[in-house]
């Protein structure tokens, strides 16, 4: 009776290479793990590449409100300069998203729109999808007394996992090709009657 049990339970040879590859317990462990860590790490370095950006996002909200605040009180004025106000705001927002010296000059990453309107439905809806309309967005014309301001900060977050890239990119470089996430903050205030 063993050795009909035998007979029974003992696997019959695979042929050929995959068979035997298929058939071959030696190192399988090491092969699973090398198999499952790629699309493992990928997905640990999107997640927090994922974090990061929504942190900054967030940042970048906070940066916006704080300096509509200053300009609803009188504390910015249009006699301050642009590169003064663009000092002030990338002070706000340098733990995650530091200014190099030229951004402070030229606008590359970083793109602010401070602009008064008479009314809020003159308040532009549509937001720039090329370099050409952030840069005619960037401008820093607050309003006096009363009036009614848009305070729009836009920057260009560089996504590195190229994993994600494809589902998150809302820019289009100059090139056409979608590189960049488009962070948006919006605050509109209607200045008090300061002295």
């Amino acid at each position: 009776m063993s050795l009909d049990h035998d007979a029974t339970t003992r696997r019959r040879p695979m042929k050929g290479l995959f068979g035997r590859f298929l058939a071959g317990r030696d190192g399988a462990t090491a092969m699973e793990i090398a198999i499952l860590s790629l699309p493992f790490f990928m997905i640990v370095f999107a997640s927090l590449e994922t974090f990061i950006a929504f942190s900054a996002e967030q940042l970048l909200a906070g940066a916006t409100d704080t300096m509509a605040r200053k300009i609803r009180t009188g504390e910015i004025r249009s006699t301050m300069s642009e590169e003064d106000f663009r000092k002030t705001f990338c002070a706000e927002i340098s733990i995650l998203m530091p200014c190099s010296a030229g951004e402070l000059k030229k606008a590359d990453k970083l793109f602010i729109q401070v602009q008064s309107f008479a009314t809020y439905s003159d308040i532009p809806k549509t937001v720039p999808k090329t370099i050409a309309e952030l840069n005619a967005a960037n401008k820093f014309l607050p309003g006096g007394k009363r009036s009614i301001n848009l305070i729009r900060a836009y920057y260009r977050w560089d996504i590195v996992t190229d994993v994600i890239r494809p589902y998150v990119s809302n820019f289009r470089g100059a090139d056409g090709t979608r590189q960049n996430y488009l962070m948006i903050a919006t605050a509109v205030v209607q200045n008090e009657d300061y002295p």
